[in-house]
């Protein structure tokens, strides 16, 4: 059995778990561990084409406790209350083609929310490799931990290049906006997309927009979601 990738520290087990890695704890077959993801009794988040399942979502599910508060299928970490899959790929599936990059949507601790919009080449010949996938979200969680606001092509470990954008929600930060899959300078490597300095400085703006969107559909979220007793709405976000 692989090990699963450990996605963030702390006291709680936050490893993501394979599809098999869960049958094997939970002693039941793919196809209920799938159904339960999809209803939301079994958190679950898709990176690439592949289902992973967090660790401490996995045990809170062995030890029968209930998990209210638990992330659905494509959500997971700590915007997932505010992060909603749906509207940020709708964005994502607008600007990345038109940027001519591939874009995801990770939460603060590197964890995927969306899937990825316009996979290059390479990534989608790639995308169901355990290598790949485990390097990503590292790449994906070292990001999310390099606190510089102003976005810039860096290399990433699995030879293209990336830029990043956070996304606010008022004064705080819930997320980044990614966009890769792009050659670096001067490098021909098939399967890649291949900027020019106007098209990537193109990127460079349009990313710090692409934020803006999505924070505010994360108030229009906010100004329509309903309110009960166990919510404080001062003490929420």
């Amino acid at each position: 059995m692989h090990s699963a990738p450990r996605v963030s520290a702390g006291s709680a087990d936050t490893r993501l778990l394979t599809a098999r890695e869960v049958q094997d704890l939970l002693q039941v077959d793919a196809t209920t561990i799938y159904r339960m993801a999809a209803d939301g009794r079994l958190p679950a988040v898709k990176v690439g084409r592949q289902w992973r399942f967090p660790r401490d979502g996995v045990d809170a599910v062995l030890a029968g406790a209930p998990t209210p508060g638990a992330p659905t299928v494509g959500q997971v970490g700590a915007a997932t209350d505010r992060l909603d899959a749906t509207s940020v790929e709708a964005v994502l599936d607008v600007s990345a083609p038109l940027l001519g990059v591939m874009m995801v949507v990770t939460d603060m601790e590197g964890n995927p929310v969306s899937d990825v919009a316009n996979p290059c080449p390479w990534f989608a010949e790639h995308a169901d490799d355990e290598a790949t996938l485990e390097s990503c979200t590292a790449e994906w969680r070292a990001m999310a931990d390099d606190l510089d606001f102003i976005p810039h092509f860096t290399h990433a470990d699995l030879g293209f290049e990336c830029a990043r954008v956070f996304i606010r929600s008022g004064s705080e930060l819930v997320g980044q906006v990614l966009a890769g899959g792009v050659a670096a300078k001067g490098d021909d490597t098939a399967g890649l997309y291949h900027l020019d300095e106007t098209q990537r400085q193109a990127v460079l703006d349009a990313l710090p927009h692409v934020s803006v969107a999505l924070s505010k559909a994360l108030r229009t979220r906010g100004a329509h979601r309903p309110t009960d007793d166990r919510t404080t709405p001062a003490a929420t976000h």
